[in-house]
């Protein structure tokens, strides 16, 4: 059923003006009834009354019916259409959408279509065929299941809306729908896409407000436009399993206490619309080059698997053999009763590998700078932290209560300064080995020798160190060469390049045998249970029999720079972390999806875990990337970074502020 009237056109005459439309899948016998209650509510719409009602029957074959699922829904409540707009805003950019807010501009501003902008995701460029008319999404109904009531015009907006929505999902090349509706007293509007479901927003606009419509957010080559129309317009489907409509509130609002808990969906807007909202994926197949997420394989470039351990038949052997002989978990901390003989190997075997007296392990490598920063020091002490220092140095060095000094990047001159002024009972200075962020390695012969001037304790995290630098992957100490005194302290992790879980400190015997009594991490945790341990000692093992594992990381990184800097990209660093700088916040999110949408995953990394305004891709090699793959994601990568600043206008410093 299409109701429309006659308006003046722009160019002198009438045009049509939509009005109300609707359609159903029924069984023949039902459709007399049904065209009665269409024409009804054609009557008594809130736009007015129509000139002409049109009501067409056309005959489907059962067996062409396309039957899918209907969109996982959720209710956003919000108390004005300009936070519901904010709302929509932050739910585009996680499906993908680079400029929402240009998007919601185009929709609201756009001139009156039966039918649907189609818009291409990145350029806004429209797609449609018929620009006055627009794409329709039509041949569609909700399967055999729970009615839903109207609602007192007789239309059933949620239901019509989460059929409609779930089709547009469906079809190829779609990132996600937006919906305001052109109905005057219709405030309600929604968001939808593969990845979001279908998220209603309480308001959208005013209400009376005539303004509103539709946009299919498109992304696929240009060829691909009428396969996806041809979809829209032309495939019977019936959604099934459509939920009932999901409640503005969690909460009931009968009982006349406050929401204590108001402050998460704004603050959860905000993130979304400055490009910080985390999405949290889930994976469907061991660590590797390759991976599955969502039914769709991947070229991984971001995982710390660098040896490519953490799958390999050797290491899964090792941890299924100790799980069947000790169980799933430990039952108590190292001090009760979860230490097993395990434990003492993998000490022994790591500290032996890497050069020191004795080992502890912790149950992360988190637990492990939290656990030993607070031991070492504490009110009357200070810490000398490195400004781009790992988030779990930073918390530790919260923890201890002892005085932070932070000296600048790598620069010990400061430090030098620092150390002459900032007196205490016990000093420490610690540092990642290689940052985390930018991929670059501490400067280990200068930190020594200010050390030993000032008699600081030194404390290196190895995490991203251990099996990734050095001839052997023995760490920073190798890769510098030195054969003196090191570090007094490391620190680590054994789910990077040994590819397990868990983490570690490592030094002098007699410090580890106090870190037992004094690590709260340690005392307190609950033992890692057997089979990472076992993993780890296997991985440990094929690490110290097969260096070349470590040299072919090393030249997968050196290769993946210089493809990089042929086109164009800064490539900084020197191991195996490649930070692609973007800076805004906005333009690494939709590069990484634009990557994603190439078949490439490299994680977008913007605040907290950098300061604002230095967002980056963040590469992460392996010793098993073909060098295919990597020419790939390099041109990939360069594209994606181009499109996304060309697409995203520049933040404006007040505007990143309130960010």
């Amino acid at each position: 059923m299409r109701a429309s009237r006659a308006r003046p056109g722009a160019s002198g005459g009438e045009r049509p003006e939509h009005i109300s439309g609707a359609e159903r899948i029924v069984a023949g016998a039902e459709v007399p009834g049904i065209a009665a209650d269409l024409t009804r509510r054609a009557l008594g719409h809130p736009k007015g009354l129509p000139d002409s009602i049109h009501i067409s029957v056309e005959a489907l074959d059962e067996a062409c019916l396309l039957r899918i699922p209907a969109l996982p829904a959720r209710a956003l409540p919000c108390p004005d259409a300009a936070t519901g707009l904010r709302l929509a805003a932050g739910l585009l950019r996680e499906a993908g959408v680079p400029r929402p807010e240009a998007v919601i501009d185009f929709l609201l501003n756009a001139p009156p279509l039966r039918g649907a902008m189609l818009v291409d995701a990145d350029t806004l460029e429209r797609l449609e065929p018929d620009r006055e008319r627009g794409v329709r999404a039509t041949r569609m109904d909700m399967a055999e299941g729970a009615a839903h009531p109207p609602s007192p015009d007789g239309k059933h907006h949620y239901r019509e809306a989460a059929v409609l929505a779930a089709k547009v999902c469906a079809a190829p090349h779609m990132v996600a729908e937006l919906c305001i509706s052109d109905d005057p007293d219709y405030v309600t509007g929604y968001v939808a896409g593969p990845g979001l479901g279908y998220v209603r927003i309480q308001r959208l606009k005013a209400a009376g407000s005539p303004r509103g419509g539709r946009v299919f957010l498109y992304r696929g080559p240009r060829e691909a436009v009428e396969d996806t129309v041809a979809f829209l317009e032309r495939r019977p489907v019936l959604v099934e399993a459509v939920p009932p409509p999901p409640p503005f509130t969690e909460r009931p609002q009968s009982t006349g206490r406050p929401d204590s808990l108001a402050f998460v969906e704004e603050e959860l807007a905000e993130l979304k619309g400055a490009g910080l909202y985390r999405h949290v994926d889930v994976w469907e197949s061991p660590p590797g080059p390759h991976v599955r997420q969502a039914g769709r394989e991947l070229l991984e470039l971001a995982s710390g698997d660098y040896l490519g351990l953490a799958a390999d038949p050797r290491v899964t052997a090792a941890a299924a053999e100790a799980l069947a002989a000790f169980g799933a978990g430990t039952g108590g901390s190292r001090l009760t009763t979860g230490t097993l003989p395990l434990h003492g190997r993998l000490e022994a075997e790591l500290a032996a590998f890497a050069g020191s007296e004795a080992a502890l392990v912790f149950s992360s490598g988190y637990a492990a700078n939290v656990g030993l920063l607070p031991a070492l020091c504490g009110k009357d002490d200070v810490i000398f932290s490195d400004a781009l220092n790992h988030a779990s140095i930073i918390d530790g060095c919260r923890l201890s209560g002892a005085r932070v000094v932070v000296y600048p990047h790598k620069d010990m001159a400061a430090l030098d300064s620092l150390a002459q002024v900032h007196q205490g009972r016990r000093r420490v200075v610690v540092s990642d080995a290689v940052f985390s962020m930018d991929g670059d390695v501490a400067d280990l012969p200068g930190l020594m020798e200010v050390a030993a001037r000032h008699g600081l304790i030194t404390v290196l995290d190895e995490a991203h160190a251990l099996g990734v630098i050095g001839r052997t992957g023995r760490g920073i100490r190798e890769h510098f060469g030195l054969t003196g005194r090191g570090p007094d302290i490391f620190t680590g992790s054994l789910s990077k390049a040994l590819g397990a879980d868990g983490g570690y400190v490592r030094g002098p015997a007699r410090l580890m045998e106090w870190l037992r009594h004094k690590a709260r991490g340690f005392v307190f945790s609950t033992a890692l249970s057997a089979a990472p341990v076992g993993a780890a000692l296997a991985a440990l093992d094929i690490l110290g029999a097969e260096p070349e594992r470590v040299a072919r990381l090393q030249a997968n990184a050196a290769f993946f720079r210089a493809r990089l800097r042929e086109h164009g990209v800064e490539a900084p660093g020197e191991t195996a972390i490649v930070p692609l700088l973007a800076g805004d916040e906005r333009v690494a999110v939709a590069a990484a999806e634009h990557l994603r949408a190439a078949g490439i995953h490299i994680s977008a990394i913007r605040y907290p875990t950098v300061a604002r305004g230095a967002a980056r891709l963040r590469a992460a090699l392996r010793a098993d990337h073909e060098r295919d793959d990597l020419a790939r994601a390099a041109v990939g990568a360069a594209t994606a970074l181009t499109r996304a600043r060309t697409a995203i206008p520049p933040q404006s410093p007040e505007t990143r502020r309130h960010c």
